[in-house]
C-alpha cells in the first residue's frame, strides 16, 4: 500500500514532532488539533526547531521551506478523508483515545490504516472500537521524535500482516528504526523504563538518597545519559503514573504498584518540566 498523505492528531510535543519528521521525509502531512491555540503552538516549534537546524547547517534554506511546504494546520477531524495514514497522538487515556479512534474510522478512506502512538495502552482494546481492526497498529515513537532513531511498531491481536509490513516500510522510510512489538502492557520500552523511574522515585520516598545522587548514581554509574527522575520530569510525572497504572493494573503484580510520592506530586499539580516543578524546579 502506497501511503502518500499523512494526518497527525493531536498536535502536543509528540504530535508535532512526528508532523515534522513525516513532513521531512517528503511526505503531504496534516497536523490536527481542536484547540487552534496548540495547533498554533505545535507549528511555531516545528518552524523553530527547522530553524535551528538550518543555523547549525543541517539542511539548507529550501530543504527548511520545502518541510514547510509539505505541512498543513487543521482543526477539522473530516480532514482525515484525504488520507492514506493517520496516527493518534492524543493524552494517554483510553477513553479519550478509542473516540478518538470511532470519529476517524467513520471519516478516513476504507484503505487508510489507523495508528496509535500510545506508551502503554492495549492498541486491541484500540482496534475493537472500529470497523477495520486489522488495519490498526501502535507506532509509539521516543521523545524527542526528530532526534531519536526508534519506533516501536505494537501489533495489535487483529492487525494484518499487510499493515504491519506498510508501516514497517514506512517507518524505516522515516530514517527510524522499527522494533516489532506484540501488544503487551508498556510494550518493551516502558516496561523496562517505568519500574526503574517508579523505582527511583521510591528511592526518594524512602529517604535512602537525594533526587541529585540518585540521579548521580545513575549517570556516573550505569552511564545513563540522563538521571531516572530528570527523565521523569521531562516525560512528565502525570504520564509515568498513567503508564505505571497500565502495568500495575495489565499485569496484577505489585512489583508495578506506583509509588506514592509520585501520586503525591501528581496531585500537587507538580508534573515536571511543563508545569515549571516536579523533582527538580524549572521556574
Amino acid at each position: 500500500m502506497a501511503i502518500k498523505q499523512v494526518m497527525v492528531i493531536g498536535a502536543g510535543q509528540m504530535g508535532a514532532g512526528i508532523a515534522q519528521v513525516f513532513a521531512q521525509s517528503g511526505l503531504r502531512v496534516k497536523l490536527n488539533d481542536l484547540n487552534e491555540e496548540a495547533l498554533h503552538k505545535g507549528v511555531e516549534g516545528i518552524k523553530k526547531r527547522l530553524h535551528k537546524a538550518v543555523e547549525k547547517e543541517k539542511m539548507t534554506e529550501s530543504e527548511k521551506q520545502q518541510v514547510l511546504e509539505n505541512l498543513e494546520a487543521a482543526t477539522d477531524l473530516r480532514a482525515a478523508s484525504e488520507c492514506d495514514l493517520i496516527i493518534e497522538a492524543v493524552v494517554e487515556k483510553m477513553e479519550v483515545k478509542t473516540k478518538v479512534f470511532q470519529s476517524l474510522d467513520a471519516v478516513a478512506p476504507d484503505h487508510a490504516i489507523l495508528a496509535s502512538n500510545t506508551s502503554s495502552l492495549p492498541i486491541t482494546e484500540i482496534a475493537a472500537v472500529t470497523n477495520r481492526p486489522s488495519q490498526v497498529i501502535g507506532m509509539h515513537f521516543m521523545n524527542p521524535v526528530p532526534v531519536m532513531k526508534l519506533v516501536e511498531v505494537i501489533r495489535a491481536l487483529q492487525t494484518s500482516d499487510e499493515t504491519f509490513e506498510a508501516i514497517k516500510q514506512m517507518t524505516e522510510k522515516l530514517n527510524k528504526t522499527p522494533v516489532e512489538v506484540n501488544d503487551f502492557p508498556g510494550f518493551v520500552s516502558n516496561r523496562i523504563l517505568m519500574p526503574m523511574i517508579n523505582e527511583a522515585i521510591y528511592t526518594v520516598y524512602e529517604g535512602v538518597s537525594s533526587v541529585e545522587d540518585v540521579d548521580k548514581v545513575m549517570k556516573l554509574g550505569m552511564n545513563h545519559p540522563m538521571g531516572p527522575l530528570t527523565l521523569a520530569d521531562f516525560i512528565g510525572l502525570d504520564t509515568c503514573l498513567s503508564i505505571m497504572e497500565v502495568l500495575h493494573e495489565g499485569f496484577g503484580d505489585s512489583k508495578y504498584r506506583p509509588c506514592p510520592l509520585l501520586r503525591q506530586y501528581v496531585k500537587a499539580g507538580w508534573l515536571g518540566k511543563k508545569s515549571g516543578r516536579g523533582f527538580y524546579s524549572y521556574e
